[in-house]
């Protein structure tokens, strides 16, 4: 990538359809480069104020007992407490289809279950896309040698239930600030069982906090199992498939299965 902007410099074809001459292109991209990363910060500023915000919503009205904001750096984890239950870790991650969002977490030792919230503004692919190129890195890491093990997936940002982002579960909508935010799209994700062959594959593992989450939203703990998605793994003739089930309310759900 650094090789095809460097590169451009040279390409004075490229660069008179932009009315820039080569000399006028090297001296601005330093300047635009600058630019930039100060987009990339601001963007990443807030997400990370938007999840703050809504997470502390929950704790006003009740629904989480406790919030302690993360120190902002490497990893931006969540510490949240559900009275009776205990403590559940968010960490806080980009869109699901690069590394650093889907294998670089660790699941903290206090933590009795653990979220990666992928925090995606980019219209690039669909939701489901982008959470199926995240599944399948996660895979990795689930048959991989690391020890730990998330509790499940969730996909949400600002752009849920704008005109760029619609969302079939918007009746639900959570007012936080002057922002009028959808559920989440939540997904269990299986436990770790060297002896078998199929993880999670119809939905079987329940957690805690997803049904406490979407109780903030007004979906009761009875109405929870319609919008609580899950994520199966499945050993067959050699091969691994994995399965991903979205849940929008009663009667609506998509699987796919690959």
């Amino acid at each position: 990538m650094t090789q095809l902007i460097q590169g451009l410099a040279d390409d004075a074809d490229v660069l008179n359809k932009y009315g820039l001459t080569m000399e006028e292109y090297r001296l601005a991209l330093p300047g635009a480069i600058e630019q930039l990363r100060g987009r990339q910060s601001a963007s990443v500023s807030e997400r990370k104020e938007f999840l703050y915000e809504l997470l502390q919503t929950l704790v006003e009205n009740g629904y989480l007992a406790r919030l302690e904001k993360p120190d902002y750096g490497k990893d931006t984890v969540y510490r949240l407490t559900l009275s009776g239950f205990g403590d559940v870790a968010i960490i806080q991650k980009g869109c699901p289809d690069g590394a650093h969002s889907s294998k670089r977490w660790k699941v903290p030792e206090w933590a009795r279950e653990t979220y990666l919230w992928w925090l995606c503004d980019s219209t690039r692919y669909e939701p489901g896309a982008h959470v199926d190129k995240g599944v399948k890195r996660l895979l990795g890491e689930f048959l991989g040698a690391r020890p730990d093990t998330l509790s499940g997936v969730i996909f949400h940002d600002r752009l849920c239930g704008s005109p760029n982002r619609p969302c079939p579960k918007s009746r639900y909508a959570l007012q936080v600030g002057e922002r009028s935010v959808p559920p989440p799209c939540v997904y269990v994700m299986p436990d770790r069982d060297s002896a078998a062959d199929a993880w999670n594959w119809n939905g079987e593992v329940r957690r805690v906090f997803p049904e406490a989450l979407l109780q903030a939203f007004g979906i009761t703990p009875s109405q929870a199992s319609q919008f609580i998605g899950h994520i199966g793994f499945q050993r067959r003739q050699g091969a691994i498939r994995t399965t991903i089930t979205s849940r929008f309310g009663p009667g609506r759900a998509t699987t796919f299965r690959s």
